[in-house]
């Protein structure tokens, strides 16, 4: 038996968004404490809220947009690791608490613990940790922040780090409740036409006996 473990976060209206970028809303069109046959609602929201995957196209010129990304990066044999950085600070590979044993890389910061209240200060990723991921086979690399580039880093090295090197990237995961080991990690993007990212539904696969 193996069973899933959630890894994002409820989006709701009180999801926090990049200052400026849209908030999460649903509209009801019709509804049966109304009186109407059924439930019928649209949302409104940025592609990137939540967990969610970053598209090529938004911060490359020309890059892929989101239904053009081949899905095998989102799904197969994955890391999480805990890392332990200092507040606001780009993760280097010496920050890594073990090595890279998996093609996918999700890393556990806690500098980002309240879905509903964004924080500047989270932990982000350094271009020397992505390079040396991709070395040691790294197809995909998450956090549980809200990017891999710091909030204030307006040339996104990292994004275009991952970019050279033909990489995905995951944002916005829960993974406070997750064990450091080895895992299968399932996060498949909607097929949204020319976005430029997309939420996903994160899980984890974890085998009876427990992360490896």
């Amino acid at each position: 038996m193996s069973r899933l473990i959630d890894i994002s976060p409820l989006v709701s209206p009180r999801t926090a968004v990049w200052p400026g970028d849209v908030a999460f809303r649903r509209d009801v069109a019709l509804s049966l404490a109304a009186g109407d046959n059924l439930e019928l609602s649209s949302i409104t929201t940025t592609v990137h809220v939540g967990a969610h995957a970053d598209a090529p196209s938004h911060y490359v010129a020309g890059g892929q947009a989101i239904h053009q990304r081949p899905l095998d990066a989102y799904y197969g044999p994955c890391q999480v690791l805990a890392v332990d950085a200092p507040r606001g600070a780009r993760i280097l590979p010496e920050h890594l608490p073990a090595a890279i044993e998996a093609p996918r890389l999700l890393l556990r910061t806690g500098s980002f613990p309240d879905p509903d209240a964004f924080a500047r200060d989270f932990n982000s990723l350094s271009p020397a940790l992505v390079d040396a991921a991709h070395a040691a086979g790294v197809v995909l690399i998450g956090l549980d922040t809200p990017s891999v580039d710091p909030f204030d880093d307006a040339r996104l090295l990292s994004h275009q780090a991952l970019a050279r090197h033909g990489m995905a990237n995951l944002e916005g995961l829960l993974l406070d409740h997750v064990a450091p080991g080895r895992y299968t990690l399932i996060a498949l993007p909607l097929r949204l036409e020319g976005a430029d990212a997309s939420p996903v539904r994160a899980a984890l696969v974890e085998d009876e006996g427990g992360a490896r």
